[in-house]
């Protein structure tokens, strides 16, 4: 008898919707599903969600891929949750919400976030961060103070993955310590920072006990069983955050390995050895589940740029044209809107465009493809003034990804090949962390055998003449006093 391959799905809950994706041990994607989700913004930087919204829309979109494999579903053995980090929401003791989840871009906590960086100096600089009101810790240090009746009530404060991983297996007070990380977690005493919660009177007995990513949690309830199509064998898995769970669907998990998303910003993602410090805060780091470090750092300045000035123009065809200029002899820093957040950390930086014409638009388009590579350029070469290692190719995700024409500048820019994935969603490698739980001895060996490359692209012979046009770009920033 023919042995069937196992499958594994990755539960995405993000800021807009959930998405679910199912792949099987080479990483084909066999089925997905996604459904939106609501979010409350209010005018005073309040920023919530239902969390009950979130467990509806994970099981519809679970009963969907079950519905799409048909019987090929029994064959789905683990599954882990990815969500967004810095998302908190209370809790009872039956695993039900007591209030609307704050969300990480929630701005109701930042005078909690500037108290913790002065009462919580050790850590975060062991830790090498800085909090801000992104942080879950800060967020509960809110609640403590302006909802004590709420927090009192509640037996869990739970990040998003655990609601869902909650529900799936009716284990609400367990996290993994990707999403444990902004609510304090001490990654290198893998511990909870109880001296310093003892010290604030936050309830270190309604934190979530936390696992590795990839530690199984345990198998479906009947109940969710029922309500999602998923086979009662199942095994949930814990995660990792988003962004670090995109990191795996881009292939990232070695040591020197780097993941650039260019999308309205330019997010970096890396692998690293050693944690180095960075005295300034601009880079944090998760744990990775094998030992390694999984440092990130996030531009203000990305494809933004080209949306504000290009709404509708066809980027095609500026593409083509620019190729042609690349480079050019204007220089631009395309950033929109003020302030800056890596390579520099600048609150006063504001984007500019020196040496086009007014009535030339290809050479500011051309400037701005340049620019925001400039700019990756530089920040690859500030990880490694901090100490991380960058070796060989750069891989990259997000919306810039899907242009040749960029890809090709940011390669000659970087004298780095550049390799696209095939998937870079977050629901796809919480899928390769569900596999190497039960199919592979680790998330490198899962990741090595589960992501494919959709192409590639290598600096071209002449790429060193972008060296001039880069040190008049570093020039013109260090002019304006952004860098030194």
């Amino acid at each position: 008898m023919q042995e069937v391959a196992m499958l594994f799905a990755g539960i995405d809950v993000g800021t807009q919707g959930v998405r679910v994706m199912v792949a099987d041990v080479a990483g084909a994607v066999v089925a997905r599903a996604s459904a939106p989700l609501s979010t409350h913004t209010h005018p005073d930087g309040r920023v919530e969600q239902n969390p009950t919204e979130w467990w509806t829309a994970a099981c519809s979109c679970l009963r969907q891929v079950t519905q799409t494999l048909g019987a090929q579903a029994e064959h789905i053995a683990a599954l882990a949750v990815t969500a967004t980090s810095g998302t908190l929401c209370l809790l009872d003791a039956q695993g039900q919400p007591l209030g609307p989840a704050i969300m990480y871009r929630d701005q109701r906590a930042v005078a909690e976030a500037n108290e913790l960086n002065q009462c919580a100096v050790e850590l975060r600089e062991r830790l090498g961060y800085r909090f801000d009101a992104s942080f879950g810790l800060p967020k509960l240090l809110w609640l403590q103070r302006h909802a004590r009746a709420e927090l009192s009530a509640a037996r869990y404060v739970a990040h998003a993955a655990d609601v869902i991983v909650g529900g799936l297996c009716g284990d609400y007070g367990t996290s993994d310590w990707s999403h444990a990380l902004k609510s304090g977690y001490d990654l290198l005493n893998l511990d909870w920072p109880r001296d310093l919660l003892a010290d604030l009177d936050l309830p270190l007995a309604k934190l979530p006990h936390v696992v590795a990513p990839g530690t199984p949690i345990g198998p479906i309830t009947p109940v969710a069983a029922l309500s999602t199509g998923l086979p009662r064998s199942a095994l949930v898995v814990a995660g990792m955050s988003d962004g670090c769970a995109a990191q795996i669907a881009g292939g990232a998990v070695q040591p020197g390995q780097w993941l650039s998303v260019l999308g309205t910003t330019l997010v970096f993602k890396g692998v690293s050895a050693d944690l180095p410090h960075d005295p300034q805060g601009r880079v944090y780091a998760h744990r990775h589940p094998e030992g390694h470090w999984l440092p990130g750092a996030a531009s203000s300045t990305g494809g933004a740029a080209l949306v504000a000035r290009f709404p509708k123009a066809d980027l095609a065809a500026l593409d083509a044209q620019a190729l042609v200029r690349s480079p050019g002899s204007a220089i631009c820093y395309p950033l929109q809107g003020q302030g800056e957040r890596f390579p520099f950390v600048n609150p006063q930086a504001r984007g500019f465009l020196s040496g086009a014409n007014a009535d030339d638009p290809i050479a500011e388009y051309t400037a701005i493809l340049e620019g925001v590579a400039y700019l990756e350029r530089l920040a690859y070469a500030t990880f490694r003034q901090l100490g991380y290692a960058v070796v060989g190719p750069i891989r990259t995700a997000g919306g810039g990804a899907r242009s040749p024409v960029w890809l090709q500048i940011r390669a000659d820019i970087l004298g780095r090949t550049l390799l696209v994935p095939a998937e870079v969603e977050a629901a796809f490698g919480a899928a390769i962390i569900a596999a190497a739980a039960l199919a592979y001895p680790g998330l490198s060996a899962a990741t090595q055998a589960m992501c494919h490359l959709r192409h590639e692209v290598a600096p071209r012979p002449d790429a060193e003449r972008y060296s001039a046009p880069y040190q008049r770009f570093l020039a013109a920033l260090e002019e304006r006093g952004f860098v030194s």
